[in-house]
């Protein structure tokens, strides 16, 4: 048996670690997207950056123009751009477009769970199939062609429990007041 690969870091830390704004930035774009931790959210930032690196490359003429191709063709298969797209626009990509094919949030956007974090959970768990196929990463970035075969992998029922409007809860407190001041007894509440 040969030696096992070596383990690297798939992601840079930020530069200025306590930036108050970019804090605050990241913060709101791992509760938009459902993230366990913002170690996920630098592996797609240093993604986009490795892909704007090669792209730069191909524009300056030190890689060829067919690398510049398999990229744009890879990016259009996996729905973060679309089948005609320019160097320039790959170029002005964010990491929020490599978030949105990750699967755990297109089986949020597709309704198959409440919230990101139950879908975290769903694909975490099992519960989650993309052609028959049992997939746990929450983090596998869906192609643009799977999108339609994600499906349950075992049989589950999510029940979306509506609550009480605040305003029923109120005038149901002020009913069980007003019964328990005058010594009947409260009954359906």
């Amino acid at each position: 048996m040969g030696s096992p690969k070596r383990t690297r870091k798939k992601y840079e830390r930020p530069s200025a670690m306590w930036n108050k704004q970019r804090i605050e930035e990241e913060h709101k774009l791992r509760d938009n997207y459902g993230l366990k931790n913002l170690g996920e959210l630098w592996k797609a930032a240093s993604e986009i950056r490795r892909i704007r690196r090669h792209i730069r490359d191909v524009l300056s003429g030190s890689a060829a123009d067919n690398v510049g191709k398999d990229i744009v063709a890879r990016l259009a298969r996996q729905g973060i751009v679309s089948d005609g797209a320019a160097f320039d626009d790959i170029l002005v990509i964010k990491p929020e477009a490599l978030l949105e094919r990750r699967l755990q949030t297109v089986v949020y956007r597709k309704g198959m769970a409440k919230t990101l974090r139950q879908s975290r959970q769903l694909v975490a768990h099992g519960f989650i199939a993309i052609n028959g196929r049992k997939v746990r990463s929450p983090g596998y970035i869906v192609k643009r062609d799977e999108e339609s075969e994600i499906s349950y992998y075992k049989p589950i029922k999510i029940e979306f429990v509506q609550q009480a409007a605040p305003e029923t809860q109120a005038q149901t407190a002020e009913h069980n007041t007003a019964h328990a001041e005058t010594g009947e007894a409260v009954t359906g509440a």
